[in-house]
């Protein structure tokens, strides 16, 4: 068992976990609430690269609960950071949304539709035959294959759509290139939300519905993994996996309910 009081800071996933569609899961702001009245650290994780800390801070406030924008961090961030630490000053064909260029653009990556250093793909609806041409011929001239994450599917309000993983796959088929993903369960990214709370890997926790980048996330990353079941996974399909979670929860506010 977990020793919730004993814990300095949260890594939490998003979709699933605080919410689902338009609306905020049970137990959330008990949950928020929480963390800030026991000085606990927490930062909201996804893989989604689509949206700013802004616009994420903007969906939740719409829903009722508001949170700082520093508390956000997202795969497009990891992304722009880690060609940023790779080769700064690089370039970049980017297909996906403002999300993904706006956090580039912060860590001074341009866009390049030439040259570029790197391909990068992240979610994007503006997905067609000339982006995958593109991005398939700069690969071939040399630039450098990056995934904002492995998700190969993600929600939406009418139903599961395509996500990274699967509009990088034509990608790596015609170049026989293998991308290199920096979101969850990437080590990378748990690292970079440590530091960005400052507090240690055993002094943390991370929390998420998925157990095939959360919870791995977590563990790989030293961290105590908490996996809730408000979002994708079931206690049936856990037995899938050859890991477990240090503790299941039906939902974020039972660690509230837990850690006193």
């Amino acid at each position: 068992m977990i020793n919730l009081k004993e814990k300095k800071g949260f890594l939490c996933d998003m979709d699933g976990v605080i919410y689902h569609g338009e609306r905020l899961l049970p137990g959330v702001k008990e949950f928020v609430e929480w963390m800030v009245s026991n000085d606990k650290k927490f930062l909201f994780l996804t893989n989604a690269s689509s949206r700013s800390p802004k616009e994420l801070q903007m969906r939740l406030a719409r829903m009722g609960l508001d949170i700082d924008e520093s508390h956000f961090y997202t795969s497009a961030m990891a992304t722009a950071q880690f060609l940023n630490t790779q080769s700064p000053g690089c370039s970049a064909y980017v297909v996906g949304d403002p999300g993904l260029y706006n956090a580039l653009y912060e860590k001074g990556i341009t866009t390049n539709d030439v040259n570029p250093d790197y391909v990068v793909i992240g979610e994007t609806v503006n997905y067609n035959f000339d982006t995958i041409t593109k991005a398939m011929r700069h690969v071939m001239n040399g630039a450098r294959l990056i995934g904002t994450n492995t998700d190969l599917t993600g929600p939406s309000d009418t139903g599961l759509l395509p996500a990274c993983r699967a509009l990088v796959a034509p990608i790596e088929a015609t170049t026989g290139k293998k991308a290199y993903f920096v979101g969850k369960p990437n080590p990378l990214m748990m690292r970079t939300g440590l530091h960005l709370l400052g507090v240690h890997s055993g002094e943390a926790c991370m929390v998420g519905d998925r157990m095939d980048t959360d919870v791995i996330a977590g563990i790989e990353s030293g961290m105590d993994s908490i996996l809730v079941l408000s979002g994708v996974t079931s206690r049936e399909t856990i037995e899938q996996y050859p890991y477990r979670p240090r503790l299941i929860l039906d939902g974020v506010g039972d660690i509230a309910r837990l850690g006193g």
